[in-house]
């Protein structure tokens, strides 16, 4: 998505692999990348921070990726995890979606095969209840219609409209959007509610999560319209 750069968490502890694909998915999608050597590594790190899609190798040195898959399930990681692996036999693929693995890649393989699974997988993602965004300082949970500050973990509760809001602006990327268009998205075509209603549940939307709701630095006025600063 334009203006938004997608955080990706490499793991593989094979250095100049890793340098080499590191170099790839920055070059030519502009992820923001990640690395991780070990699955402890690895888990610690997406536990810290949010990341939209993991690669994940299967041999690494202090855990099987399968079982490190699994972990991170069951530690509540949603995004979408695709496996490296140098076996290509369908009883190893089985095992490694049987964890939680989102799809399987065999090496060698080349890099247009791995990034169209890997957009396929974040497009696929971001439509699931299951999706969480980054705005601002924040975590956005649209499901649960929350946001949890990524510093001092403060969570801010939505209304349904704010969350719909926020969730069509994050898509928009970095394009303003006209209030018609929002208005006729987020509640649809009622002739009961006009474009004041919507300035009203922006207004009510900054006072929760601007630092100075008079100067917004996240949902921000535009001549177009409103636009979401990533």
């Amino acid at each position: 998505m334009a203006g938004l750069a997608k955080k990706l968490l490499l793991v593989d502890d094979d250095p100049a692999f890793v340098e080499t694909l590191s170099e790839q998915l920055r070059q030519s999608e502009g992820f923001v990348v990640t690395t991780a050597a070990t699955a402890k590594e690895a888990l610690d790190k997406i536990r810290a921070d949010y990341c939209d899609v993991v690669i994940l190798d299967i041999g690494l040195p202090d855990m099987d990726g399968r079982e490190a898959c699994r972990a991170m399930r069951q530690a509540g990681i949603k995004t979408p995890i695709i496996m490296l692996t140098g076996a290509d036999t369908d009883a190893d693929a089985i095992k490694g979606l049987e964890s939680g693995a989102s799809d399987y890649v065999t090496k060698p393989f080349r890099i247009g095969v791995l990034l169209a699974r890997i957009r396929a997988h974040i497009r696929q993602h971001e439509l699931s209840d299951d999706a969480v965004f980054t705005v601002g300082p924040y975590v956005f949970q649209p499901s649960a219609r929350m946001l949890v500050h990524k510093d001092n973990k403060k969570k801010v509760r939505l209304t349904d409209k704010e969350a719909a809001i926020l969730k069509y602006l994050y898509r928009a990327g970095d394009r303003a959007i006209p209030r018609e268009t929002l208005l006729g998205e987020v509640w649809g075509y009622n002739a009961g509610v006009t474009t004041h209603t919507l300035e009203t549940h922006v207004y009510r939307l900054r006072q929760k999560i601007e630092r100075a709701p008079g100067r917004a630095e996240i949902l921000i006025t535009e001549p177009g319209g409103y636009r979401l600063i990533p």
